[in-house]
Order: structure tokens, then C-alpha cells, then sequence
């Protein structure tokens, strides 16, 4: 007995065409998952107080960029990936050499280059020196001699006479701190890719 297998034209043509379903439906259904991704992360940044620059930092590539393929990808990353990571894990934070981390008070202001102030920056900004004040119980401080502007931000007194100096803490200073975890980005990732089988299924 023999048997003969013959592909017609027809057959192969609808092949073909289940082929370009298919890598249409991988493609739309990806991309629509990177999207949401995007999205997601973009709203717990928001909603975790981080602000939008942060959240803008969240970008999504598509592959291929062009047309349409069974392989079809959607790559979600940051352009701040320590910033972001650090609130998504929780790290303990140490000195880089070992000593204090200087907490910038309401009275240090803000760094001109953004971003909190440290206290080399603020010395050459107001011309204050900063002092060393131990504290066996509680936080240790910088602390200067001056006064509060109308914005309340410490800053060299005018008077000649002393009036309206005061001691006023500047930074206060912790071995260590551990910063709040505010993002679970991989919670949203596993939600969404939960539901890409099915709306390729579906778009097939």
C-alpha cells in the first residue's frame, strides 16, 4: 500500500493565512500588554507620591518594530532604574564611608541641581560653617548659627547686634535608614501577563 500526500494550493494558502493570524493576534496582544504595563507602573509611581518625572521615566519598546511575527516582544523598563528599584525593593541605606547620612531638615532647603541639599553644598551656598552636636539618645545634628528667612530656610543674620540669632538644626544625622518600600512592580507585571494567552487565543 502506498500512500501519497499532496498539498494543493489551496491548502497551502490556508496555512499561510492561519500564520499571519497568528502572528497577528502574538503582536497586537503583546503590545497591548506592554502598553498596559506602562500604564500600570506609570500609576504606582503617581499614586506612591514619587511624582510624574519619575513616572515618565517608565518606557515601552515593541518588537519587532515593524510588522508582525510569532515572536513577537514588549520590553517595559526605566530610565531610572536605582531610584525606581531602591522604592520597589525597600533597601537599607548606609554611609558610603562608613559614618553618618545627613537628612537634609525643612530649614537646609533644597539643591539647586535638585534633589536633596548635602551639607557641603549648603556651607558654600550660605557662607555657614555647620556644627557637630553628639545626641547619645535621639538623632545627631549639623546645626548653624543664624536665622529663618520668610521661607523658612536657614540663612547668615544681618544684625549686628545678635538679634533674631538663634541655633537651628540643619541635618539631622542616622547610621543608616531604610527606605519605605512604595511600588510592586512585579505584582503588576504577573497580573498582566496573566491574561496575554487568553487575548491571543481570542484574537486568533
Amino acid at each position: 500500500m502506498k500512500l501519497k500526500l499532496e498539498l494543493r494550493p489551496d491548502l497551502v494558502a490556508l496555512i499561510q493565512e492561519e500564520i499571519r493570524a497568528g502572528e497577528k493576534a502574538v503582536t497586537t496582544a503583546l503590545h497591548a500588554a506592554g502598553a498596559r504595563l506602562k500604564s500600570a507602573w506609570r500609576g504606582q509611581i503617581a499614586q506612591a507620591g514619587l511624582g510624574t518625572r519619575l513616572g515618565n521615566s517608565i518606557r515601552l519598546a515593541t518588537y519587532p518594530m515593524g510588522g508582525e511575527s510569532l515572536n513577537a516582544a514588549a520590553l517595559v523598563w526605566s530610565n531610572a532604574p536605582v531610584i525606581v528599584g531602591a522604592h520597589d525593593t525597600g533597601p537599607l541605606i548606609r554611609s558610603k564611608d562608613g559614618f553618618w547620612l545627613a537628612i537634609p531638615t525643612p530649614a537646609a532647603g533644597k539643591s539647586t541641581r535638585g534633589g536633596r541639599i548635602t551639607p557641603g553644598e549648603w556651607e558654600r551656598r550660605t557662607g555657614l560653617r555647620l556644627r557637630f552636636i553628639y545626641r547619645r539618645r535621639g538623632q545627631s545634628l549639623l546645626v548653624a548659627e543664624g536665622r529663618l528667612n520668610s521661607k523658612g530656610r536657614a540663612v547668615a543674620s544681618r544684625s549686628k547686634t545678635g538679634r533674631g540669632l538663634a541655633t537651628m538644626p540643619i541635618f539631622l544625622l542616622v547610621p543608616q535608614v531604610r527606605l519605605r518600600k512604595r511600588l510592586d512592580l512585579a505584582r503588576e507585571a504577573e497580573r498582566v501577563m496573566e491574561g496575554v494567552e487568553g487575548r491571543i487565543v481570542a484574537g486568533w
